[in-house]
């Protein structure tokens, strides 16, 4: 058998362990140069990571978890959380013939639900909510499978009532990946931030941290080679791997083995404190979407990766259209370099989407905007990174009936969405609307709320044209006078995947 027929029954196998049923298809002659169209398939399987919520023993943490309903998908599903402290199952069934090892197993497994929220997701379509309060909630591993797994999402929201960090915590649990990049963290005194990696799968991962302040890379210590256990996580304060003191840095996590989830959580020692989310892949052009109007100050951070420096064009998409920010028209960014710049109250009272573009060659680049809501010792912090279009839906949960604000952004052209509220976690029908969001502007839409809204609903966005549209939700809950605030964004939930049609053709196989 030639090397060729290998390759030929090499990708045959490859399609069928995709499709589940795929076979090859040779086209004929006619048709030789041409692409048979892809199906948009459900995905079958989503992994989502959620970090270690807090160390404080004031915390209060919420998750909600969240499928939106999806044609073509199997009528048998689960969903589930788990801590990532424990075992696999696969690993705890293994050992079920030791006696000693099942009573270890059933203690961890009792510690476990002690400490695991208790998140049983229904039906898609409906949130479903689990509680934990203290300082000792693990992370968790989550898995969704068949009718669950499309559209998947799990907010996690602490509320911490004093102390360092205090205020509102948000983020969305994270697909594992191989490569994410914070810009906007910080190692100075007021600061304490941490980067939680979290390793899903059975074999260890091996990841290395690197640090990028205003002069370029930073010495670290022990920032190479960082060793996460099979299905556990690891915090990492940033202040441990440099003596360096900045207060605008960018961490870049790359996994040399395996895959992680990683996310930012930056405590403030009087500016309260919030997670932040990886920016999206660097670009030449970013939008950092969805600054709420009562920002008091606004502070961004960017950073350029390659070899090339970056000039960009600041902007801000308001509800009127796009203007220019007096005195900081234009951003300078070194290569290997953090650069940062304070817009002080940019949105001036309307709720705005920073446009970053080149002013001219195209230079990638990633960015992140920390935002201040209320005044002297009443201040509160959130986080907005760069994030990807909207694409074909995404959604966010834990929404109440007060609190919760939606903003779309449509830089290039005038777009139609519709927004579902979806039932509520305790009963309630869902709602939707369409709105308009004309081009060059950000809209801070009113919502709709599920009639007889119990408990907390989802919101899922649906761009209805080709048009770009990029979204964030703001979660707000005023605690003793201080306006907690944080900010998720909602890019492509990735909840089908393209698939080539193909139909079986042996005559391949005989060449």
């Amino acid at each position: 058998m030639n090397r060729t027929t290998l390759s030929l029954i090499a990708g045959t196998a490859a399609l069928a362990a995709v499709t589940g049923f795929a076979t090859l298809n040779q086209p004929d002659a006619a048709t030789a140069d041409t692409a048979q169209a892809a199906a948009e398939l459900p995905v079958e399987r989503t992994s989502l990571l959620c970090p270690s919520p807090s160390t404080s023993d004031l915390a209060d943490t919420s998750y909600t978890s969240f499928t939106p309903v999806t044609k073509g998908t199997d009528a048998d599903g689960t969903a589930e959380l788990v801590a990532a402290t424990t075992e696999s199952a696969a690993a705890t069934t293994d050992k079920a013939t030791d006696k000693a090892t099942d009573k270890a197993t059933d203690k961890a497994s009792d510690k476990k639900k002690a400490t695991k929220p208790v998140v049983t997701p229904k039906a898609p379509g409906t949130p479903a909510v689990g509680e934990t309060s203290g300082g000792e909630t693990p992370a968790l591993l989550g898995t969704a499978e068949g009718k669950f797994a499309p559209g998947w999402t799990v907010q996690e929201t602490t509320e911490v009532t004093a102390g360092s960090g205090r205020g509102l915590q948000g983020v969305t649990c994270t697909a594992p990946d191989t490569e994410f990049w914070f810009p906007g963290v910080s190692t100075v005194a007021d600061r304490t931030d941490y980067v939680h990696l979290t390793n899903p799968d059975d074999s260890a991962a091996v990841a290395d941290i690197e640090l990028y302040g205003k002069d370029g890379a930073l010495q670290t210590t022990v920032g190479e080679g960082i060793t996460i256990p099979a299905h556990s996580s690891e915090p990492i304060l940033l202040s441990t791997l440099t003596g360096e003191k900045q207060e605008d840095l960018t961490v870049h996590v790359n996994v040399r083995s395996g895959r992680v989830g990683a996310a930012v959580q930056a405590l403030d020692e009087k500016l309260g404190g919030d997670w932040l989310a990886a920016s999206t892949d660097p670009a030449g052009t970013q939008v950092v979407p969805g600054i709420p109007k009562d920002a008091t100050a606004v502070r961004l951070i960017a950073y350029a990766p390659g070899d090339a420096d970056a000039d960009l064009k600041v902007q801000l998409a308001s509800p009127s259209g796009l203007i220019t920010p007096a005195g900081h028209e234009t951003l300078h960014i070194k290569a290997g370099m953090t650069a940062s710049v304070d817009l002080g109250d940019v949105t001036r009272g309307e709720a705005g989407s920073l446009v970053l573009t080149p002013t001219d060659r195209s230079v990638p680049v990633v960015a992140a905007v920390r935002v201040l809501r209320g005044k002297g010792d009443r201040q509160e912090s959130a986080f907005i990174t760069a994030t990807a279009p909207v694409g074909t839906r995404a959604s966010a949960a834990g929404n109440s009936a007060k609190g919760s604000t939606l903003s779309l952004t449509a830089p290039k052209g005038t777009a139609k969405v519709k927004v579902t509220a979806s039932a509520g976690s305790g009963g309630g029908t869902a709602a939707s609307r369409t709105y308009t969001v004309k081009a060059g502007t950000t809209q801070e839409v009113e919502l709709p709320v599920p009639a007889g809204l119990k408990g907390t609903y989802a919101l899922t966005v649906e761009p209805l044209t080709d048009t770009p549209v990029y979204a964030s939700r703001t979660l707000t809950a005023t605690t003793e006078g201080v306006p907690g605030f944080t900010i998720q964004t909602l890019p492509d939930d990735r909840g089908t995947v393209a698939v080539p049609e193909a139909d079986e053709d042996v005559a391949v196989l005989q060449q």
